[in-house]
């Protein structure tokens, strides 16, 4: 190691990516880091540059509305990697950001002079190349020089392009499987509504979850109690929007999830990050989807597995019902509801959940702290 404290140019996207930032840092406490990041990276001792909402923004068409706000903050990320001349630049997720960022640094003559001596980009996530747009892993190798990806059937798609890549595990299971004990048999039946962390998913599922919740409520589910964990780039907006519902479920920080998870009866949520979240949780669950008609329309044409949760494709079945585009309708919702109120159907779920816990982890660290010592081995 040099004697210099190492510097690191630190990129998260949205709140996944904040929290598994936040556990990097943890394991480099030598380290000096500049960058982007929410409030779990702040805590951990970042100045974000710029709030990481400007930057959660996913499909075709919302991200074209964004499109100034994303080019500005692309230049104010190049400048600042240039004017802190970082060891290593590490983006966790937020590829399309990243890859505009490094394309731009690659042909300034301040940038490649950084690289020249020695500046190194890693990426944090590996696109589902075996899911869809498999030519990606290619272009990844050309832009980063390392990369960590969470299982092993991932690594074979970029190293044969010559990009150094290592399987680190799911970072979530580091800190779930095995550490919380979920609540059976509760008398209080909890339904765990979960819209999104972005702006655009949550504006698409909230209308459709206050439906649910009324359909239930209207069918006999009365006696349940509807949460809503929020996150910090859309609390404001679900506070307005819940105080219009004629249910009123209870809101809650994204910091006490965890907690509400293990007490959950069912969830309903946005797929994603949560799905996987609350597998590895045993928690019976039903993802739901929507998306610009357009950007729906263009993943169909391009996507080549069967489902999108994450605990689906690892075990190769339907284990989580999934209703999304045009199938994410209130009926659907609440009939997926009414089964998973079946002992026998529930009992099931729970099992097969429980078969994918050695599916999440590797045996040889968690997650934060191995990306943590490839960085540290940077140079």
């Amino acid at each position: 190691m040099q004697n210099k404290k190492l510097k690191v140019f630190i990129i998260a996207g949205e709140v996944s990516g904040d929290v598994l930032g936040a556990r990097i840092m943890s394991n480099m406490p030598d380290a000096e880091f500049v960058g982007v990041g929410g409030e779990n990276m702040t805590a951990a001792g970042l100045s974000p540059l710029f709030p990481m909402s400007d930057l959660a923004v996913m499909g075709a068409i919302e991200v074209l509305a964004h499109a100034r706000t994303l080019t500005r903050r692309i230049k104010q990320t190049v400048q600042a990697i240039i004017d802190s001349k970082p060891d290593v630049v590490v983006s966790i997720d937020a590829p399309g950001f990243a890859k505009s960022v490094i394309k731009q640094i690659r042909k300034s003559n301040a940038g490649q002079k950084l690289i020249a001596d020695g500046l190194k980009f890693h990426h944090v996530v590996a696109p589902q190349v075996w899911a869809w747009r498999a030519g990606r892993a290619k272009k990844y190798a050309s832009t980063f020089d390392k990369l960590y990806a969470f299982f092993d059937f991932e690594v074979p798609y970029f190293t044969k392009f010559g990009l150094d890549t290592v399987a680190v595990g799911h970072p979530i299971a580091d800190g779930l499987i095995g550490k919380y004990k979920t609540v059976k048999n509760s008398k209080e039946k909890i339904i765990t509504l979960v819209p999104g962390s972005r702006m655009s998913e949550v504006k698409r599922l909230l209308p459709l979850m206050r439906d649910v919740v009324d359909m239930l409520c209207r069918n006999g589910y009365m006696g349940y109690k509807f949460i809503i964990p929020t996150v910090e780039t859309t609390a404001e907006y679900v506070k307005q929007q819940v105080a219009k519902w004629r249910v009123k479920p209870e809101l809650v920080s994204a910091s006490k999830r965890y907690d509400v998870y293990a007490k959950t009866y069912i969830a309903i949520v946005a797929s994603g990050t949560v799905s996987a979240e609350l597998a590895m949780l045993h928690v019976p669950t039903i993802v739901v989807y929507k998306m610009n008609p357009i950007t729906t329309w263009l993943v169909r044409q391009i996507i080549r597995v069967n489902w999108v949760s994450l605990v689906n494709i690892l075990l190769n079945r339907g284990v989580y019902p999934e209703f999304l585009g045009p199938a994410a309708r209130t009926e659907n919702v609440v009939n997926a509801v009414q089964q998973l109120t079946i002992p026998s159907i529930r009992e099931k779920m729970i099992a097969d959940l429980k078969s994918a816990d050695d599916l999440w982890r590797r045996p040889d660290g968690v997650a934060g702290a191995l990306i943590a010592d490839g960085i540290k081995n940077t140079q």
